[in-house]
């Protein structure tokens, strides 16, 4: 059967899913990153205060790590819903929730204020970005997926991939444009608010966009055909689906993402750590050599998923894997440099490399699933790697910088992150060019699942199956 998938061209089709999903999920990012970059600069003098710079800076990192924590329980109950009721409501929900606790950040009183107090409430705060976050990816890149037809699905998926460093760019762009414009002193006392009390107006543009769109074509079919069926009723949670029928592709999604998760914290949220504290450089140096890298990454990404649709999602991915297992090295060389420009470059080569990683990655993991279960396999899959890649990885850097005062023990973390990813996809099966409203007809080893070429879309039926 023809996909139900709305028309490219059309007004209402795909050019405006992807506004919509680009822009809510550039601000739900901002609220995200705008909590780590504040962690790195400001949270370890104003809600953790501690003789040593550095033990600060750890423990702000932790309650980092929570919102890590608060992804997978959001990406369960996101996605057993957004399995049974729709992606649009859901993401609706995740923005109200990310917007509503940053904006609550902003007002938050310091320890200074109320003690110990200070620090639980950002805590609870951070756990709610979490949850809301652990929702927002699965929805986001399900709504564009399924929206559009097979043959330029990496492409038009890997938008709303590029939101994260595009929030990463509003997050680091507003704190460097206050930084440079304000005392360190007044930035410590109230400048640092301002990112997040701005959250709010963000939030209501981001709700404009989101509820103008319309549901995903692709479950309002499967869901007009289980109720035809009259077995809508007696399906099992899709959670529990997926552990019992695709733990192997959520297997390959948590591998996938492993090195690319990692990479990504250590290139952004750990460099400000690293040349502040470590180098002894001002804080503008690295926020400025982000903001540039984060602009050419954002801008780069969608071409790595146009790429994955011309050779395939595995070769694309090798390319960010392999290369950021080598450049691991050498990124801390050229930043050790302290010059601005090599740092710059540093950064943005990095963050190219980290782009092949991520921009297929949205297309490779929703094509990894069947519909009615397509939401909680996608989230879970992806959110468990933020467990044990993006949460640990500022933490583990930091920790290793501590105990060793050198960057080659980071350099070997990030490297074997990036093998494990690169291990990962050479196992897994190609997943180009199928349509998503056509069940697997089964699963391999590594869990990618036959795959059927979309209706007219050009492509041939098979795909390789291992490297």
């Amino acid at each position: 059967m023809a996909s139900p998938a709305a028309d490219p061209q059309a007004p209402s089709g795909i050019r405006r899913i992807v506004a919509a999903s680009l822009i809510g999920t550039t601000i739900e990012w901002y609220d995200f990153f705008l909590y780590g970059t504040a962690a790195a600069l400001v949270f370890n003098k104003l809600f953790f205060p501690t003789a040593d710079p550095l033990t600060g800076t750890l423990i702000a990192f932790l309650t980092y790590a929570i919102g890590f924590l608060a992804r997978p329980l959001g990406g369960v109950v996101f996605g057993h819903f957004g399995d049974k009721v729709g992606r649009k409501k859901l993401l609706v929900l995740s923005l109200l929730m990310m917007g509503g606790a940053t904006f609550a950040m902003g007002l938050l009183p310091t320890h200074a204020s109320i003690g110990v107090a200070a620090p639980i409430l950002l805590t609870v705060l951070r756990l709610v970005q979490g949850f809301a976050l652990g929702g927002e990816w699965g929805g986001a890149v399900l709504i564009v997926s399924e929206h559009g037809g097979a043959e330029h699905r990496g492409f038009w998926a890997s938008w709303p991939q590029s939101g994260a460093p595009g929030g990463n760019l509003l997050a680091t762009g507003v704190l460097a444009l206050l930084a440079a414009v304000q005392s360190d002193a007044a930035f410590l006392a109230w400048g640092w608010r301002i990112p997040f009390l701005l959250s709010g107006a963000l939030v209501v543009v981001g709700l404009w966009i989101r509820l103008s769109v319309s549901e995903s074509p692709v479950f309002l079919a499967a869901q007009a055909a289980a109720a035809a069926s009259g077995r809508a009723e007696e399906e099992k949670a899709p959670v529990v689906q997926v552990f019992r029928k695709d733990w192997r592709q959520v297997l390959t999604a948590i591998g996938t993402r492993f090195g690319e998760n990692i990479s990504y914290y250590v290139l952004t949220s750990f460099l400000l750590v690293y040349v502040t504290t470590h180098l002894g450089l001002p804080k503008t140096t690295a926020l400025n050599a982000l903001l540039i890298g984060s602009a050419v990454h954002f801008l780069t990404i969608p071409v790595w998923g146009a790429l994955s649709d011309r050779i395939g999602r595995r070769p694309v991915t090798l390319i960010g894997s392999v290369g950021m297992a080598v450049w691991a090295f050498a990124f801390f060389a050229l930043v050790d440099s302290k010059s601005f420009a090599v740092i710059t470059l540093a950064v943005t080569a990095g963050l190219l490399l980290h782009g092949a990683m991520y921009g297929p990655q949205a297309a490779f993991i929703s094509e990894m699933f069947d519909t009615k279960v397509r939401y909680s396999g996608a989230s879970m899959g992806s959110q468990l790697a933020s467990i044990f890649a993006g949460a640990l990885a500022p933490i583990i850097a930091v920790e290793l910088l501590k105990d060793y005062d050198s960057s080659v023990p980071v350099s070997v973390y990030l490297s074997g992150a990036a093998l494990v990813t690169t291990l990962t996809v050479l196992l897994a099966r190609e997943t180009r060019g199928r349509d998503l409203s056509v069940p697997k007809a089964g699963a391999g080893p590594a869990g990618g699942g036959s795959t059927a070429p979309a209706a007219g879309n050009g492509y041939a039926a098979a795909v390789s199956d291992s490297a």
